[in-house]
């Protein structure tokens, strides 16, 4: 009996150790992907952040960065809770999953928040935020945005080119009589903005429509990431929870409590037979 419990130990923890680890490589992997989508988030899509009021947008990558470098910690700890078989290392693991969890959905709840927002936000703001801060000496951020964001969508204005007829700068002489920034024409050369024609001019229409639509789409992006990869992770946590469980019910203790309890039953069983019997007599 006792060289087979040694065999269930040994066979247990080799199991449970390798379990753990293909775990941990998959948590690794969700990991590299949450931070590779908030990274990319605020090195190549952060360039229209600053025609924007709010933070949200932001605060979701800075989120799932966070959730991203936590995870690849875990795994590191994850690994060294199974192959020192600490338990007190295993219980910071699984908090340390919990944390993960939560910060992989908030961060996709704020993106479906701000989503919703998004549009009485820009509606509200973008075109005093372009008319009023573009070109300005304080706001170099915002003037290198409204540059980018027309000719990238070949948009003129916030709703169309006429916006640009209550900007501060347009009316200033530093403009050199041009009616629109240069940003706004369809080839950009030195003070093109000068000619009004539909020939030169971006009047299709407004930024507006292409920002949202394109924030939007990021949104989309984030909020998918976040709850998705969350939940993917809770399966495999509560599937790990599962296993350690089976193991323990096999493990020599176990194995021993058990054998305790049905000899224990065994003796009960005996002494109320007997009790029986004399009562027979």
């Amino acid at each position: 009996m006792r060289d087979y419990s040694e065999n269930k130990e040994t066979c247990g923890t080799i199991c449970l150790k390798y379990l753990l680890f293909i775990f941990n490589f998959f948590f690794w992997l969700a990991g590299g992907a949450v931070m590779a989508v908030g990274i990319w988030t605020l090195a190549e899509k952060s360039d229209y952040i600053s025609l924007l009021q709010s933070n949200t947008y932001m605060a979701t990558a800075y989120i799932l960065v966070v959730a991203g470098v936590v995870v690849m910690i875990t795994g590191i700890l994850g690994c060294c809770a199974t192959f020192r078989e600490q338990r007190s290392l295993l219980r910071v693991y699984f908090i340390l999953l919990l944390c993960i969890f939560l910060l992989e959905v908030i961060a996709g709840i704020l993106a479906y928040i701000y989503y919703q927002q998004l549009n009485t936000e820009l509606k509200q703001n973008l075109k005093e935020t372009m008319t009023q801060k573009y070109m300005k000496p304080e706001e170099v951020s915002v003037t290198s945005a409204v540059d980018k964001l027309q000719q990238e969508f070949k948009c003129c204005g916030s709703h169309n080119a006429s916006d640009w007829s209550d900007s501060e700068w347009i009316k200033s002489p530093d403009a050199l009589n041009r009616k629109f920034p240069d940003s706004c024409c369809k080839t950009v050369t030195d003070k093109c903005g000068q000619r009004d024609h539909p020939s030169n001019i971006y009047k299709e229409g407004g930024c507006i429509t292409k920002l949202e639509n394109f924030i939007q789409e990021h949104l989309k992006i984030i909020g998918a990431v976040g709850i998705g990869i969350a939940f993917v992770q809770r399966g495999i946590i509560q599937e790990l929870l599962n296993q350690i469980h089976v193991g323990k019910q096999h493990s020599p203790t176990a194995i021993s409590l058990q054998t305790q309890s049905i000899q224990s039953i065994t003796k009960n069983k005996q002494k109320a037979g007997v009790f029986e019997r004399k009562a027979a007599c």
